[in-house]
């Protein structure tokens, strides 16, 4: 699978929740529309299970999983690609690892360089933020809407807006550069389905 130039991109929302209730949000969301998932999770009870799971719920629905931070569980698991952010370990390990035909995002906070880096070094898509408050990455510094606008004139890869989302700021982000959305709370804190069909309204798909 290949990553996809536009959307709304689900991040897993584990904490405190069951294994099949992250398999119910998840199944929900899909349901409604996304364009990826990436599972995130920072204490996981049984990763392999899991992802291995959620691998196969995303491929039902022709969807791309991809795994966060974790190169050897993306391979284990035969996920589409893997997410790496600053202290994640280089792109060149993930691309060794999982091979030419996987998905490699990188996060680059607000930093188009960084981006222009990770791009040289193979990655698939270059994800900016935090751009909004969020619960999910509190402390996480804050991205210039101008880097989207900047990244969009200079970067040929999806541009991934991150960071505390929301159905009404949604358009500020995709009218400023972003490609695609990536969305956790807003679409799994509460009725995922729904939540997903609101933003599926802002035309990001």
């Amino acid at each position: 699978m290949i990553f996809p130039n536009t959307g709304l991109y689900a991040i897993t929302k584990p904490e405190n929740k069951s294994i099949g209730e992250i398999i119910s949000d998840v199944d929900a969301a899909l349901k409604a529309g996304l364009c990826a998932l990436q599972y995130r999770d920072k204490q996981p009870i049984d990763a392999v299970y899991l992802a291995g799971t959620l691998k196969e719920l995303c491929h039902s629905y022709n969807t791309p999983f991809i795994i966060n931070d974790h190169v050897d569980l993306a391979k284990q698991v035969g996920a589409d690609g893997v997410h790496l952010g600053k202290e994640d370990g280089k792109i060149q390990y993930a691309r060794q690892q999982l091979g030419n035909s996987a998905i490699i995002g990188v996060s680059c906070y607000n930093d188009i360089n960084l981006a222009k880096h990770a791009i040289k070094n193979s990655a698939d898509y270059v994800a900016f933020g935090r751009f909004y408050p969020s619960s999910s990455k509190p402390l996480a510094a804050p991205a210039e809407l101008k880097t989207l606008t900047l990244a969009k004139g200079c970067i040929n890869v999806p541009i991934v807006a991150i960071g505390g989302i929301l159905p009404s700021n949604s358009n500020e982000l995709l009218n400023a550069g972003a490609n695609v959305l990536a969305v956790i709370g807003g679409i799994f804190t509460e009725s995922p389905y729904e939540s997903t069909l609101a933003y599926k309204k802002i035309h990001i798909s």
